[in-house]
């Protein structure tokens, strides 16, 4: 299973099992590959509608969200490319405004599939060139592509010159890839950047700003920095946006956690700074309310899994698994209050370094496997949170965690935090019946 890449429609199925026999397996940086798969397919990803391409480590996905709810709020249509899914594979395409069908699904990946035999695309390159496929072939006012790992050599970067691209937050992740160098990451994502194309970034530190810039400048690019070009703040209950056009006040918004601010307020920079898109103030107002992200702090409602905690609990579900996630959600949750925690984490990943920011917060912690993924062993886990000081314990799944909870918890309003992986949020929202849309 491809990525764990599934779907309940017979054709879609096929076609992904195919690709799942033939990729490599794992991910593979590189644009040789993705660059000989689109010539084959007579170049889609020259035929896109105007691109925002939008790189980082954390939030980029967020910034995808609020650029698609400003654009569709002008009355506009936009095409989106995210990963990874949640539950259904379809939710990687957005073709202008709607999620994939499963036949278009199914014929395009099989078109993709049919030219490339001797290429050893991996998952994401295949896909990747389905989605500009897709695009290139449906009308739409604009195109939002989120980068899928790294920048430089992400799949996506074979787009020849977008309209805008932006770096979101920055942090360690997928080292293996990027190593654990801030400086080579930032310098990384900042590949994207393209000759004659303006990039806007966020407020870094001293080093990372001055790695973004050089790689910028040698690829020809310009920067539009955050506290020199544009900047942003809160006050008054209100967001406080500034740039060389003027100042605008707007609404705060909805998606939770402070952290939103940062990527409402970066996209709002790309839409500003771009040439290709006419956008009204109203349609900026607009996203703040509109722009959905699931997975990010999202409070589940009512079903098979929420409905396992008593009527009055919180059940927070949130995909973040490094430290920059970490400190965001510790960040979110209410000053003084301490959360029940469950947390299944790919074997990849840092589990001191996520834990770390939320253990102030966590009143006992349960861990679990990641189903279908490689995954940190939930005891070992659960001893490196006791050496943090954290009643921790283990449960064979999210169901048994939360049942667990449910039993042996505090009196009182409880709130319940599952965290730890995109891919076990997935399950989350499928065995809640709460699917994206």
């Amino acid at each position: 299973m491809a990525d764990g890449a599934r779907s309940d429609d017979p054709a879609v199925q096929k076609q992904l099992d195919r690709l799942a026999q033939r990729s490599p397996g794992a991910d593979i940086l590189g644009l040789e590959r993705i660059s000989e798969l689109c010539e084959r397919l007579g170049h889609p990803e020259r035929s896109l509608p105007p691109v925002f391409h939008v790189a980082g480590t954390n939030g980029k996905g967020s910034v995808c969200a609020f650029l698609r709810a400003a654009i569709e709020a002008a009355g506009l249509k936009a095409h989106v490319y995210t990963s990874p899914h949640l539950v259904r594979f379809n939710e990687r395409i957005r073709v202008a405004g709607q999620l994939i069908d499963d036949t278009e699904l199914a014929a395009l990946l099989k078109e993709v599939l049919d030219v490339s035999d001797d290429l050893s695309a991996s998952f994401f390159e295949v896909t990747t060139a389905a989605a500009f496929l897709a695009f290139s072939r449906n009308a739409a006012d604009a195109t939002i592509l989120e980068v899928g790992l790294g920048g430089r050599l992400d799949a996506t970067n074979v787009v020849p010159r977008p309209a805008i691209c932006g770096i979101a937050s920055l942090g360690v992740d997928h080292e293996a890839f990027l190593s654990a160098d801030i400086n080579r990451i930032a310098s990384e994502k900042a590949g994207i950047a393209k000759p004659g194309v303006e990039i806007v970034t966020q407020r870094y530190g001293e080093e990372v700003t001055e790695a973004i810039a050089r790689t910028v400048k040698q690829r020809g690019a310009e920067a539009i920095v955050r506290g020199t070009d544009w900047d942003g703040t809160t006050y008054d209950g209100q967001l406080h946006y500034r740039d060389h056009e003027g100042k605008l006040r707007l609404p705060l918004p909805r998606l939770p956690g402070p952290h939103q601010i940062d990527n409402a307020l970066l996209a709002i920079a790309m839409l500003r700074y771009q040439q290709k898109l006419a956008l009204p103030e109203s349609a900026l107002r607009a996203a703040m309310e509109w722009a959905e992200w699931p997975a990010r702090l999202q409070r589940l409602q009512p079903g098979p899994l929420r409905d396992l905690l008593p009527a009055d609990a919180e059940l927070i579900l949130d995909g973040g698994h490094n430290p920059l996630a970490g400190e965001a959600i510790a960040a979110a949750l209410p000053a003084g209050e301490r959360i029940y925690l469950v947390m299944g984490l790919l074997a990849n990943k840092d589990p001191e370094g996520l834990l770390g920011p939320l253990a102030p917060h966590i009143r006992s912690a349960r861990f679990v496997d990641v189903p279908n993924h490689q995954s940190h062993d939930p005891e070992t886990m659960a001893q490196l949170a006791r050496n943090m000081g954290l009643i921790a314990s283990t449960a064979d799944c999210v169901e048994q965690a939360l049942s667990d909870i449910a039993a042996n918890g505090k009196p009182g309003k409880i709130s319940v935090l599952i965290a730890g992986s995109l891919y076990l949020a997935g399950e989350v929202l499928r065995a809640n019946e709460q699917p994206p849309n």
